[in-house]
């Protein structure tokens, strides 16, 4: 037996344990979800399952709940991919200043990623429901004193996209300092000789050398803005209800919390299943979509 089988016969012994753990809880689970998807399951014992081929998908596409569902999901998404950036790359800016206690901003900001989703949820129902009250009486506002932010489907919404920036914000500008850290202070200092103000100096240096941060960044604010779950069900838990082609639809249930009452809150279990695999798919190309697009633009930077 010559060398390179000897290496070719370790590598694949040191390989296997780890392609047999990702068959059993990932490859085998997905391939089995897509036959479940395509019969009347419902996970009750002793009921027989029958194929139905893409019924399932068919009364999916048809769904005012999914249709909806799924319209909110996306602009949850894209508001929170640009507010969770936006303000990551305003603090990542400010703690990597010559300012005091800078460590100490940093962890700060930081914290609230630490937070589970369920106790963020209910520390924003808070706010919503007792300090913003409390602040528009203090200062004599009564748009403030009477808003009821969780009681309005767009203002509900919105509160959504406030608690997960809070929340994930911090983590994203960890990523952004570590970028903006290796920025060589070389080309900083040789523009600020030839006169660049500081605009000038972020736009052409700055966002050209952490081009790669925002490939990553945006990726995980994507996925993670569209498998949002935990903080809607502490802080709205799919309310309050709105109307969709004249259906009475929840307004701040995502896909995520939709699949989940659509198999488990009404015992739909095949319809969710199918639901979850066309979840699956759309996050899957946008998320493939948004990485080429930022690696292109890395080139052409």
């Amino acid at each position: 037996m010559n060398k390179y089988t000897k290496d070719k016969i370790v590598f694949w012994g040191f390989l296997a344990p780890a392609l047999f753990a990702f068959s059993v809880v990932v490859i085998i689970p997905f391939m089995m979800g897509i036959y479940y998807s395509m019969t009347d399951w419902t996970a009750v014992a002793g009921l027989e399952i029958n194929w139905v081929g893409f019924e399932n998908y068919k009364n999916m596409l048809s769904n005012k709940a999914f249709q909806y569902s799924f319209l909110r999901t996306f602009l949850f998404t894209f508001i929170s991919v640009i507010s969770v950036n936006g303000i990551a790359m305003i603090l990542a800016i400010l703690v990597t200043r010559e300012v005091k206690f800078k460590t100490f901003y940093r962890a700060g900001f930081f914290v609230p990623n630490l937070i589970g989703g369920l106790v963020l949820g209910y520390i924003w129902q808070f706010i919503f429901k007792s300090v913003v009250p409390a602040i528009g009486t203090l200062v004599g506002s009564s748009a403030l004193e009477d808003v009821l932010i969780l009681a309005d489907p767009n203002l509900a919404l919105m509160g959504l996209i406030m608690a997960f920036t809070w929340q994930y914000a911090g983590y994203i500008m960890m990523i952004y300092v570590a970028a903006l850290l290796n920025v060589p202070q070389e080309l900083i200092e040789a523009s600020q000789i030839d006169g660049a103000n500081y605009w000038h100096r972020f736009k052409s240096i700055t966002l050209p050398m952490i081009a790669q941060a925002f490939t990553i960044t945006s990726f995980l604010t994507l996925v993670n803005s569209f498998k949002q779950y935990d903080i809607i069900v502490a802080l709205t838990n799919g309310g309050p209800s709105a109307t969709f082609n004249g259906e009475i639809v929840n307004s701040t249930e995502l896909l995520a919390m939709h699949i989940y009452n659509v198999a488990f809150k009404f015992n739909n279990m095949a319809e969710g299943q199918a639901r979850a695999i066309v979840f699956f798919l759309i996050l899957s190309v946008m998320s493939m979509a948004q990485v080429h697009y930022n690696k292109k633009k890395e080139v052409e930077i």
